[in-house]
This record gives C-alpha cells, sequence and structure tokens, in this order.
C-alpha cells in the first residue's frame, strides 16, 4: 500500500481524519469575512467535522492578530472578525487518530505575512523524508521565513501526534537548533510555522477557554464530578473549550477541577500588541523518500 509503518487500520483511520479536515478547514476559511462572528465559525466548523464522520480533537482555534494559538470563543462570545490577520487551527480525530492543520486568512492587508508561513511550510515538506534531522527542517523554515523579511516564532513548534494524544515528540522546530533528532518511517507529525513581524517569542495571556485532563482524581462538588465525567468519557486526553460542557455552572466546575490538579488550561498565547502572526500547518506520515500530505485535497 505504502512504505509507511502503521499498520492498516491506523493508517487507514490517520487518512480518513487528513481528508475531513482538509475540507473543512477550506470550507470554514471561506466562511471567514468581516462582520462573521467567531463563535459561528467555529460551531460550524466543529459541527461539520462530526457531518463528516470524524469528531473534533480540540476547539476550533481563531486567532486574531498578535494571537498565536489556544484562542477559541466562549459560550456567549459575541466578537466578529474586523480587519484582521485570522489563523484557523483546527484538529479531527477518527477513534482517537488524528490530524491537525491550520491556515491564515488575511482580512488586515499584510498578504506577504501570510505568504511567509505558507513558503515555510511548502519548504519544510520538500525536505521531509525518514532519516533527515528535526533540526534541518527547523533551519529551512527560518531561512524561509527570515527571507520574507519577518521573524519565526521561535517558542512554538510542530509536533508528533499520537493516538488520544495531540502532543507528541519528536517536536518540529520553527529555527535552526542543534540539538535534534531523525524522523523515521511512519512517524505522524504536524509541521506548523508560525511567522511575525514581532519579536518571535509568544506570551501566556490571561484569557483561557481551552482545557484538557491532566490527572486522574475526585472532586466532591456535583456539577465539578459532572464535567469530569464528560471530560474522561467523551473527550478523554484531549483538550476541549468550556462551551463543550453540558452542565450548569461550567466555568465553577471548572476552576475546582484546576484547583484539584485534575484539569489543566491552556492560555492564549500572544505576540506583544500591535504585532501580526500568521500560522500554516500540515499533517504528514513521514515516509522513505518523502511523506505523505494527510491534509491537503
Amino acid at each position: 500500500m505504502t512504505d509507511v509503518d502503521l499498520d492498516a487500520e491506523e493508517y487507514e483511520k490517520n487518512r480518513e481524519a487528513g481528508e475531513i479536515l482538509a475540507q473543512v478547514r477550506n470550507e470554514a476559511a471561506d466562511r471567514v469575512e468581516v462582520g462573521v462572528s467567531h463563535l459561528e465559525v467555529a460551531e460550524w466548523a466543529e459541527d461539520r467535522i462530526r457531518e463528516l464522520g470524524g469528531e473534533p480533537a480540540f476547539p476550533v482555534n481563531i486567532s486574531i492578530d498578535e494571537e498565536a494559538a489556544h484562542a477559541t470563543p466562549g459560550v456567549d462570545d459575541a466578537t466578529t472578525f474586523g480587519e484582521d490577520m485570522v489563523n484557523l487551527d483546527i484538529g479531527v480525530h477518527v477513534d482517537g487518530w488524528l490530524a491537525d492543520t491550520a491556515v491564515t486568512v488575511d482580512l488586515s492587508g499584510n498578504a506577504e505575512l501570510a505568504e511567509a508561513s505558507e513558503a515555510a511550510l511548502n519548504a519544510a515538506l520538500d525536505v521531509v523524508e525518514a532519516g533527515v534531522e528535526t533540526g534541518e527542517i527547523g533551519a529551512v523554515i527560518e531561512e524561509t521565513i527570515d527571507g520574507y523579511g519577518f521573524n519565526p516564532v521561535v517558542n512554538l513548534t510542530g509536533h508528533g501526534l499520537g493516538h488520544w494524544q495531540q502532543h507528541t515528540p519528536p517536536n518540529i522546530p520553527n529555527r535552526a537548533v542543534d540539538q535534534s533528532i531523525e524522523l523515521e518511517v511512519g512517524d505522524v507529525v504536524a509541521i506548523e510555522p508560525f511567522a511575525t513581524d514581532g519579536g518571535g517569542k509568544v506570551r501566556e495571556g490571561s484569557e483561557e477557554e481551552i482545557f484538557a485532563l491532566e490527572s486522574e482524581g475526585s472532586v466532591r462538588n456535583r456539577a465539578a464530578r459532572q464535567a469530569l465525567n464528560q471530560v474522561t468519557e467523551e473527550f478523554k486526553t484531549l483538550p476541549f473549550a468550556t462551551r463543550w460542557l453540558d452542565v450548569r455552572r461550567a466555568e465553577m466546575a471548572l476552576r475546582r477541577l484546576k484547583q484539584g490538579d485534575i484539569l489543566h488550561g491552556y492560555p492564549v498565547l500572544k505576540e506583544e500588541a500591535g504585532c501580526l502572526v500568521s500560522q500554516k500547518e500540515h499533517t504528514i506520515i513521514v515516509t522513505e523518500n518523502g511523506c505523505q500530505v494527510t491534509t491537503r485535497l
């Protein structure tokens, strides 16, 4: 079938997740327009994933301008798109086998910045094959983004994708690094260059709408127990949004679960105010002489 070192069922589910995701990414990007609400796009994409036979692997991330990751609308969020740089980061799983992709929709008039991250991803895909060092991929990403006159975001990386695990080794840096590892046949990884007109480092903001299971535990509060049951049954170890919970007083329940170190949150990651960040991401399966891009139509 291929020279990919996955069993037939795993390969097929990875491929199916990527195929669903590629379609949803393109359709969701077409819906990003000035005046449209963030929540409308996020919920439409998550519902569309389910219609096509998958499940969201994490809440749809809608990052605006200086935001780089972990931004998703809250349950009553009325925010609409303006003349923004918009990054859509979307994930799909099929029985826990994942695909992850992202695209920048530029409504801000900064097309070159959006082009820089896309060109960096394409350059990275050109060098991927079994035996290539992850640091070499990072060097190609950095060189490409530098060539556009921008900076890579150096404290964000691509990553492996495991069964029910959104982030696993190996990390794929967005710059040249001294210590790296060789990719192997069958590795499933997400490569995601971030380009910015800022300094190239993101920091944690105060907003937090995405959470994931940290460890097993028990709580006495009824709402927190109900939330934990839903998390372990539906989302397992994958990230979820506050708005996905079917419990009353969900925010209070989440606070109690965080206090008990049962859940951890994902603060929004941001460049400095006034800067812009673009992102482009594909999921690939490494082969002997290249890679198979699962999230490309």
